[in-house]
């Protein structure tokens, strides 16, 4: 019942949603007529005003095709009156306004790019023409005014105003040329002074603009083959007369050669001056002027920089060249170390100055001339042993004082040491691991060749004590000299000790030589009473004593001893066995002859008579020069 009842109530709700949905299509269907007949009518109106939007659009594309048409009129209208005022400034020339000048150029460039662009406006072929011609009179003035300016503002440099722009601790005294190794202590030392090198002024500032400009434009006209000539001929040109009128000058090796040494030394001093100028103030200003010049065109610029400053560093480095190749002698090492030494000063400069691959030559022949320095430096090395060893000079000191060779070797080997850090760096280039090592090396041969040539030397006296005595003064003044310089540090203090001793062994061989016979005067055998021994013998043993003792005092007075301190060391050591002995003797058997017939014709001297005598040893005196 409740089944049925719940059945008819669904049914009467499907009944109703149907009735709903008939009216909702309904609804809709009318919807659907009433929007169909707008599209209808819409269609309708868009036909009918179709023709009017095709004479609207038509109207509107002539009015856009007019004013593109007017646009291009005036463009080219614009380019025609451009052109005809760059030609009036063309006509003109560029010396009234050059910037205007170029910038007329400019725009006849850009003219016949634009008319190059409009094959299809009938005298666009013609425009280019007439620009091009133009173009090409612009670019032969540009040229002409390049080499106008250039010459006009590129004078030599004169040495005074080179010498303004050193630091003051290397300005020469005066406007005469210095002839110092470049106003630099030898020890390698700088100044405390701050070393500020100001580049001088090769072209006025305001005309590097202009320059640089014209160049560009000639780049831009395929001019650099004219442009490369004009900059070369002229900078080339300038920067030899400033080097020649600062007293460069190219020299052969057989120029030098045939200079008297005291030139020469004078001539290398100046060169040492000129080399700092030329790099650090010529060469290095013309790189600054190249660069600025040549902007933007590297191509150019390293190659015009090398062409311009070849023949003057061909120049400055041939008087190198010549001295490094000329005959070797002892007195020319230090002017090589001093050449050496400005190389390797200026090397780093030089290889910034000279980095392109244009100047590879250059750079390598300023490298290979240290090189050749200081293979020459190392053969006089080696030619000064070998000369000092086979020094054959027939001078002999009669007096037995420092040989002339060893003063000059000892003066030599200190001067060296001034050298210091030159040659260090002279002997790193041939063996990096101890050039410390190897100096000391080479002035302990130095002072054993020297020695050897003194062992020969001292066989020329026939007396063997002076023999002694000559090698004794020579060693200690070497010893003397040694200690008091910096070679100590490197000969070290055994070879110091060990030279000492030869001293005092050569001083115990004098006095065993010189006083052994007459000591033997003064001596009795002790198992001899006075008894036995007769007066006869005691004048005679006085007798040969106040011979030798007189002959031995005027020999040896003329003999010099000329360190003071070995000298009164020398006599005290003799005074010390001398005087003893004579007073014993004296005091033993002075009674003898006392008691006989003239006494003092046997007992001449007193021991401070003798005394006396021994403080005239050594001086130097003169034969025939009454004693004092």
């Amino acid at each position: 019942m409740e089944i049925s009842k719940a059945m008819d109530a669904l049914r009467e709700r499907a009944t109703v949603v149907k009735e709903s949905l008939h009216k909702s299509q309904t609804i809709t269907d009318n919807m659907v007529s009433i929007l169909g007949s707008f599209d209808h009518r819409l269609s309708a109106l868009e036909t009918a005003m179709r023709p009017t939007q095709i004479k609207t659009h038509s109207i509107r594309s002539a009015h856009d095709n007019i004013d593109k048409t007017l646009k291009a009129a005036e463009g080219i209208l614009a380019q025609f009156d451009q052109t005809r005022m760059a030609e009036a400034k063309i006509l003109r020339g560029p010396h009234e306004d050059l910037e205007s000048y170029l910038g007329a150029v400019d725009q006849l460039r850009a003219n016949v790019r634009f008319f190059s662009s409009k094959k299809s406006f009938k005298s666009s072929e013609a425009m280019v023409t007439h620009a091009n011609n133009l173009l090409a009179k612009a670019i032969t003035k540009l040229e002409e005014e390049f080499k106008h300016l250039l010459t006009n503002y590129s004078k030599p440099v004169e040495p005074d105003r080179l010498f303004e722009c050193l630091p003051n601790s290397l300005r020469p005294s005066n406007s005469g040329k210095q002839s110092e190794g470049g106003g630099r202590n030898h020890s390698g030392k700088q100044s405390s002074e701050a070393v500020t090198f100001t580049l001088p002024t090769l072209i006025p500032p305001r005309v590097i603009p202009l320059l640089h400009d014209l160049a560009q434009q000639m780049v831009q006209a395929g001019h650099q083959q004219q442009l490369f000539r004009i900059y070369r001929e002229t900078r080339a040109t300038v920067l030899e007369q400033s080097l020649r009128k600062l007293g460069v000058e190219r020299l052969s090796k057989d120029d030098v050669q045939r200079m008297q040494w005291e030139v020469l030394e004078a001539k290398i001093g100046n060169w040492i001056h000129y080399m700092r100028i030329a790099v650090k103030l010529l060469i290095a200003g013309e790189k600054k002027i190249c660069d600025q010049i040549f902007d933007g065109v590297d191509s150019l610029k390293s190659q015009c920089f090398a062409e311009v400053t070849a023949s003057s560093v061909a120049m400055l480095l041939s008087f190198g060249e010549a001295v490094a190749k000329s005959k070797r002698s002892p007195e020319k090492l230090f002017v090589l170390l001093d050449m050496y030494e400005i190389m390797r000063e200026l090397q780093p400069e030089i290889e910034k100055l000279f980095e392109s691959k244009a100047c590879t030559e250059m750079r390598e022949a300023a490298i290979n001339l240290s090189k050749r320095l200081a293979q020459t430096a190392q053969e006089t090395f080696v030619d000064f042993e070998e000369a000092v060893e086979k020094d054959a000079t027939k001078t002999t000191v009669m007096d037995g004082t420092v040989h002339p060779l060893t003063s000059y070797v000892i003066n030599y080997v200190k001067f060296l040491y001034d050298y210091q850090s030159t040659l260090k760096l002279l002997f790193h280039e041939f063996d990096p691991n101890d050039p410390d090592g190897q100096l000391a090396i080479i002035t302990t041969r130095i002072m054993q060749a020297l020695q050897t040539n003194l062992d020969g030397k001292s066989k020329q006296y026939k007396d063997p004590a002076l023999t002694q005595l000559f090698l004794m003064n020579n060693i200690h003044y070497i010893v003397r000299s040694v200690r008091r310089s910096e070679a100590k540090d490197m000969l070290g203090d055994d070879w110091v000790q060990i030279h000492r001793r030869i001293v005092q062994q050569h001083a115990n061989q004098y006095k065993r030589i010189s006083w052994a016979k007459i000591l033997q005067c003064l001596t009795v055998p002790a198992s001899e009473n006075n008894n036995a021994v007769t007066r006869t013998m005691i004048k005679d043993r006085f007798k040969t004593f106040n011979d030798q003792i007189e002959e031995l005092h005027q020999r040896q007075s003329q003999w010099t001893v000329p360190d003071s301190e070995l000298r009164e060391s020398l006599r005290l050591a003799v005074a010390e066995v001398l005087l003893p002995a004579y007073r014993s003797f004296l005091k033993r058997f002075g009674p003898v002859i006392e008691n006989g017939k003239n006494p003092y014709k046997y007992m001449v001297y007193s021991p401070e008579h003798l005394e006396q005598m021994l403080g005239e040893f050594f001086e130097s005196k003169i034969w025939g020069e009454p004693k004092r």
